[in-house]
């Protein structure tokens, strides 16, 4: 999957239909359960780049 740069994890997560809301990103993320670009990331408010990728278990998300 492909969204655009300039969203943060949390917004990203949401858009995608990993999670329901954000209160659910926000739980996921700080269970450290996202990783971004193969590193566990525990800010929802990260802001993602071009480039970026986003793997949620088998869920694997690309940033362009």
């Amino acid at each position: 999957m492909r969204l655009s740069s300039d969203i943060t994890l949390g917004q990203a997560l949401k858009a995608e239909n990993v999670v329901g809301t954000g209160g659910e990103a926000k739980i996921l993320i700080q269970a450290g359960e996202v990783r971004v670009n193969g590193e566990v990331e525990i800010r929802r408010g990260r802001k993602l780049r071009e480039g970026d990728v986003i793997e949620v278990g088998e869920e694997r998300l690309e940033i362009r």
